[in-house]
């Protein structure tokens, strides 16, 4: 029994073994590009987006869901 459970370990270890190769290979195919091209990018993105941002421009009140209600008076 110990030769069956030895033999068995051996081939799920031959298949994690190859799991990791081929994630190693799916990561090694993957285009890169360097950090000072993307952060460019990034930088042009939230220029050309930066009017529409809430956090930097705001949200009208009448249109936030999350302003304090109005207290209402009875007369």
């Amino acid at each position: 029994m110990s030769n069956n459970s030895a033999g068995s370990s051996n081939l799920n270890s031959l298949v994690l073994h190859q799991r990791a190769v081929k994630q190693l290979r799916l990561e090694a195919s993957v285009r890169r590009i360097k950090v000072s091209l993307a952060a460019a990018d990034l930088k042009a993105f939230c220029l050309q987006n930066a009017h529409k941002d809430p956090l930097l421009v705001g949200v009208p009140s009448s249109d936030n869901p999350f302003r304090p209600p109005k207290s209402c008076a009875l007369f």
